[in-house]
């Protein structure tokens, strides 16, 4: 299994789901991916479900009053300071440095697009026990109407650079140093309208063709069916309370 210890600075290491009903969620998400859940009481009748693939965490769901989502989380060396140099180059601040009990200490920004990121200062948590394999986070897309200033932003940022690849619609794969990091993905406004600029989390799947068949069985969507890649297969799926993310079956990269 991707068993992980540390994440570099600037690699994403955490995805969670904001849901309106966490119980339909957790048995949906265990439908998808076997996940298991361990209840964190946060008091105030607040639960952060962490969910766990053969023992490790691989990701966490909450009930919330927003529209559900899923968060992706970006490992930093300072969420202070990464939000500050966020809001000097252009970026916004959605909620300031505050401290996750002893775990972590977190920010949450939104890049010049309107896309929110969340970059997380690891202390006794690194995020995901466990990527790259069936059942865990594998991949994260930037959809947003201007990559251009998206890729700068992030460039300035996290030190990012981004590589289009030819005959995939202005796709770009974002590096972080020497690794594939994710990717940028141009949102079409005549195809999706007022959609905002977003990040969706990749989990990895045995078999995403099967999948796409039974989600619609299980309560959910499917919005874009498997696409075949030259080293694997995606979709992307929408789970019955509306939070949108995508699979993919094939090679993973470390």
């Amino acid at each position: 299994m991707g068993q992980r210890t540390s994440y570099a600075p600037g690699t994403f290491s955490w995805a969670e789901l904001a849901t309106s009903d966490a119980d339909a969620a957790k048995a949906f998400y265990t439908s998808v991916f076997g996940w298991e859940y361990d209840d964190i009481p946060l008091g105030d009748g607040q639960v952060y479900a962490m969910a766990k693939l053969d023992g490790s965490n691989v990701a966490a769901l909450f009930a919330s009053d927003q529209p559900p989502h899923w968060n992706s989380y970006v490992t930093v060396e300072s969420a202070d300071a990464t939000a500050a140099e966020a809001a000097e180059r252009g970026g916004t601040v959605l909620s300031e440095a505050f401290d996750v009990m002893d775990v972590g200490r977190m920010a949450v920004i939104a890049d010049p697009t309107g896309a929110a990121l969340y970059v997380w200062e690891p202390k006794t948590s690194i995020g995901a026990e466990v990527v790259n394999v069936p059942g865990a986070m594998t991949w994260n897309d930037l959809v947003t109407p201007d990559p251009e200033a998206a890729a700068a932003f992030y460039g300035e940022l996290f030190g990012w650079t981004t590589q289009e690849i030819p005959d995939a619609g202005g796709y770009r794969v974002i590096k972080n140093g020497e690794r594939s990091n994710g990717g940028i993905m141009p949102l079409d406004r005549e195809r999706m309208g007022d959609t905002p600029a977003t990040w969706m989390p990749y989990f990895g799947h045995e078999d995403v063709e099967r999948l796409a068949g039974e989600i619609e069985g299980l309560g959910g969507r499917v919005f874009t069916p498997p696409t075949q890649l030259a080293v694997g297969t995606i979709a992307v799926i929408g789970d019955p309370q509306g939070a949108v993310f995508a699979v993919w079956s094939g090679d993973y990269d470390d």
